[in-house]
Formats: structure tokens, sequence, C-alpha cells
């Protein structure tokens, strides 16, 4: 920090844990400026300031919100609903057998559909609408998302600053350390739906290393990842 600005304390000694886990703090505050602010459409990190820019992704997407954006890769035919099918066929491409695409299936919409529905009738589809996909925000998580959708790239640092102790990328054993961190009391949903979501990018990501690099997160978490896995698989190149 530069000597004219006021220091800030983020570990005391009657709280151990806030030594142990050390919040990120911005060297250079011009790489992401207000970094605890929530970008509504973009998702920002210190390594990657201004977002997704290849095939001009942030452009494309500036009218959805990150945790929209995350979706969109389901969303093949742009109607603005996932449908079971929507969702298996997508972890098929990502390189999920038939087995764990079915029940990553079973999964997300036997617990996000409803939340998600314009009325208070159950859909026996069990579609989800994007439009309403912040109402599946759960706890537990890492507070990347904001109740609203919104990307908060002082809570994507902390993933990395915290548990991580600065890497840039994630081992299993780092992710166990974020499940013990940042679950909250009485919280069976969200834990469960914390873990099922980081060994699904774990899985799909599958390090030769054993560690998931930091800008592949992030690309989990603005969904453009998807689209270069699927075109990796498939031989092809990037729809655009």
């Amino acid at each position: 920090m530069n000597d004219d600005k006021p220091s800030i304390t983020t570990a005391v000694s009657m709280a151990p844990v806030t030594a142990e886990r050390k919040p990120f703090i911005q060297l250079d505050d011009q790489r992401v400026s207000q970094a605890g602010v929530a970008r509504a459409n973009l998702a920002p990190t210190y390594d990657k300031p201004e977002g997704t820019t290849e095939d001009d992704w942030a452009e494309r997407h500036k009218h959805q919100s990150v945790l929209q954006q995350h979706l969109d890769f389901f969303d093949q035919d742009r109607d603005g609903i996932i449908y079971p099918l929507d969702t298996f066929r997508g972890f098929r491409r990502l390189g999920f057998g038939y087995l764990l695409s079915l029940l990553s299936v079973l999964i997300i919409h036997s617990n996000f559909s409803y939340p998600t529905l314009p009325s208070i009738i159950p859909d026996p589809l069990f579609r989800i609408y994007i439009q309403s996909i912040h109402t599946c925000k759960h706890g537990s998580d890492s507070g990347t998302y904001d109740t609203e959708g919104r990307f908060v790239p002082q809570k994507f640092e902390d993933i990395f600053s915290k548990y991580a102790e600065g890497k840039d990328g994630l081992t299993i054993w780092d992710l166990w350390d974020l499940h013990k961190g940042q679950r909250l009391y009485l919280d069976p949903i969200g834990w469960f739906a914390q873990i099922f979501e980081w060994l699904a990018t774990y899985l799909m990501l599958w390090p030769e290393d054993g560690k998931m690099k930091k800008e592949d997160i992030r690309g989990v978490f603005d969904g453009s990842i998807f689209y270069t896995i699927a075109a990796r698989r498939e031989g092809g190149q990037r729809p655009a």
C-alpha cells in the first residue's frame, strides 16, 4: 500500500482465523477499480480486468447478468428457458458420461426449477427460467455472485487469497478448505450445492497437474469456458 493511504487491519490475535484466511488486497487500485462493487455483466479480475475479451464475449453478452451468462451455454435455442434435455446435452458436450449427466439433470432441475418459475404452480417439465436465475442463489457459496446475479471481483479473488495462499489455481484440497471455510451453520442445502458445483467444475476441467487454473475458474463463472471446452472436444471452432 501507498504510505499516504490508511492501513487496513485484516487480522487480529484473538481471532486466529483472520490471519489464516487473508482477504485479497489489491496493490494496484487501477487494475480493477472498486473491486468490492458487483459488476452486472462483466467478470473482471486482477489478472483479467476487462473480463473475457476472446470472441467479443463481454460485448456480445452485455445484455445478460454474469450469472445468466453462466447458463448461456445450456440455452442453445436462446429462448431463455433451460429444459432438462438442454442440461443433459450440455453436460454431455462438456465431457460428462451418461450417468453423471443424468444425475446432474436430476440435481439441478429438482432444486433450481421452482424458484425461477413465473408462477407459484410447480412446473411438471422442471424448466429453469434464466431471467429469474438469481433467485437460485444459495448459502455457503463463495459470494462471487451477489443476490442479483452480479459478479463481485473481491469475492472471486478472496477464493484464492484465503484458500490457495495466493496461488493462481485450486487443488482438490484447496476446495475442501474452501468448503469448510464458506459453509454456514445449519445450511445443508448450501453445503451440498457448493460441493456439487465445485466437484462438477473439477471433473470438467480435470487439470493434469491437479490444480484448476484461476482463469479457467473465472471462465466458469461467466460461462465462456463452456464453449471452449465443447469446441475442443468436438474438434471444431468456438461458435460466434
